[in-house]
């Protein structure tokens, strides 16, 4: 026996099989669109092999990973249980559904963990869209007390921590710090939206920017100047990887691997 597992992760519609240790720390992984099996650990390639053997699905090309870099090494070597690159938009949501769907509303309203997961969803893939230009996206990632960042955009352009809202054909109003939706009482989001930035900032040791996302307005007004937080639809998300001149690559990937481990976000 090699002690070996498989485990799988998916990344933007595509598959890799993890090769793992006992103690989770990846030694190899497969590639099933590149049909590639990439070493960490040339000694253990026959035991690599024959974990994997009953998940190749053809002719394998094997070896070490093509001109790795320092980060990604660094994800390599997260414990499953630690990488939240795997993370799906709304992953705090659909667990919650999944462990409670009737959820704490009355069953003849309609639950509103629904509609923030449809938010998260739609703004989750419209940022995931930009993984080509450079840019990596994370999503729910868990903060201390309960609360989270809905997504976090690292690239060129720089940083940018995403609170989605669901608005879909309601009509926004927002004075800093209120935002109101329809004929709802008006609540102080901004300052939730910069916080939550602030608190990404510290735990990376970089400037973070808080982005409202809002998704599916019938109206956006904004009647007065709002204090850092750019506010944005979601069918205008894809504008933020038109920015750059702020991190070189080579500091988003680095930046990129601080920000998928768990543990850089235990204390913040």
């Amino acid at each position: 026996m090699s002690g070996l597992r498989v485990v799988p992760a998916w990344r933007h519609g595509r598959e890799r099989l993890y090769v793992c240790l006992t103690d989770g720390r990846n030694i190899a992984w497969y590639d099933r669109e590149a049909a590639r099996v990439n070493l960490l650990s040339e000694d253990r390639r026959d035991d690599v092999l024959q974990a994997l053997r009953p998940f190749l699905t053809g002719p394998v090309t094997v070896g070490p990973p093509p001109v790795p870099t320092p980060a990604e090494l660094a994800r390599l070597t997260l414990h499953p249980d630690d990488d939240l690159a795997p993370n799906r938009p709304g992953e705090a949501l659909l667990v919650a559904l999944d462990r409670d769907p009737g959820g704490p509303v009355p069953r003849l309203r309609a639950d509103p963990r629904r509609r923030a997961l449809e938010a998260e969803q739609t703004v989750g893939e419209a940022l995931d869209r930009m993984d080509g230009a450079g840019w990596h996206a994370l999503h729910s990632l868990p903060l201390p007390g309960g609360d989270r960042v809905h997504h976090l955009l690292i690239g060129p352009g720089g940083l940018f921590a995403v609170h989605s809202l669901y608005a879909r054909k309601q009509r926004v109003v927002i004075a800093d710090p209120m935002v109101t939706l329809g004929r709802r009482e008006g609540r102080p989001l901004l300052r939730r939206v910069r916080a939550d930035a602030a608190r990404a900032s510290y735990a990376l040791t970089a400037e973070v920017r808080p982005v409202l996302a809002l998704v599916g307005p019938s109206r956006v007004s904004v009647p007065g100047p709002v204090r850092e937080v750019r506010v944005l639809q979601d069918t205008e998300l894809d504008g933020l990887a038109r920015l750059g001149g702020v991190l070189k690559p080579a500091d988003v990937e680095a930046l990129h691997a601080m920000a998928r481990d768990r543990n850089t976000w235990t204390r913040v």
